[in-house]
């Protein structure tokens, strides 16, 4: 799974990596920079959607909450519930199918975190050892998410709090550094096929699949970093330095 992972780029930044035609504080605040951003978090995703004054489909980026809300749920709580959709099953999941051929997003990020179990030994106790997996070249990942729009029931239509804007992350069997520390890993869009990814008219579930790949094309560095990570309440660039290795 992909249940944590940095998001540091401001939006201004993100607007030139991704040729974004325009981006908008839809919800304050906005998303700021995030050493360790968690499940139901605001985060950047880039999307496109059609402009409702002008019919052009233009390229956004704004933000939306982690963990996938679906169209058809009675109560957002499901959302902390849905964080990833497995690549596999993903276009064929009543949660995610419509999402898969309708709205996809890019969620662009610095790196993911992934959690191997230590044993205990001697005096020390078991425990989780965090490790940070960024491509070797460091350059921003563009993990391939879906979204949805869910309309609270109990709101008026013209109430902005009506309206939630969620996300879920695609994973696969992870493969390379990752594999070694965790099965599953986060999917990633490569440039050439982020503009295929991103066309909402783009709806061939198998052609949709076939963008889906591993990030950095499996070069990627795995480094363990602090403990501190853990602690969804701890952020800032301190947890992302590298840490001592923990025994084989």
């Amino acid at each position: 799974m992909c249940g944590r992972y940095a998001s540091t780029r401001s939006p201004e930044d993100l607007a030139g990596l991704f040729d974004v035609d325009r981006w908008e504080q839809q919800q304050a605040p906005a998303p700021t920079p995030n050493y360790n951003v968690a499940p139901t978090d605001d985060v950047w995703a880039v999307l496109e959607a059609v402009d409702r004054e002008t019919g052009v489909v233009e390229r956004q980026l704004r933000p939306l909450r982690w963990g996938l809300v679906p169209f058809w749920a009675k109560s957002p709580d499901t959302g902390a519930k849905m964080i990833n959709a497995r690549m596999e099953t993903a276009h064929e999941k009543p949660a995610f199918r419509r999402a898969f051929v309708k709205r996809r997003c890019l969620l662009p990020a610095d790196g993911f975190y992934e959690w191997r179990s230590v044993p205990a030994s001697g005096s020390r106790k078991a425990y989780k050892q965090p490790y940070f997996i960024t491509p070797e070249d460091g350059a921003v990942m563009a993990l391939a998410g879906l979204y949805e729009i869910w309309r609270d029931p109990e709101r008026d239509k013209d109430d902005p709090e009506a309206w939630w804007r969620t996300c879920t992350i695609l994973t696969t069997e992870a493969t390379d550094a990752a594999g070694r520390i965790h099965p599953r890993m986060p999917l990633a869009i490569a440039p050439a096929d982020q503009a295929s990814w991103l066309d909402p008219a783009h709806e061939d579930p198998d052609e949709v699949r076939e963008l889906l790949t591993s990030p950095a094309g499996g070069h990627l560095d795995a480094r363990p970093v602090s403990t501190a990570v853990n602690n969804v309440r701890n952020n800032g660039p301190q947890l992302l330095e590298p840490a001592e290795a923990p025994p084989e």
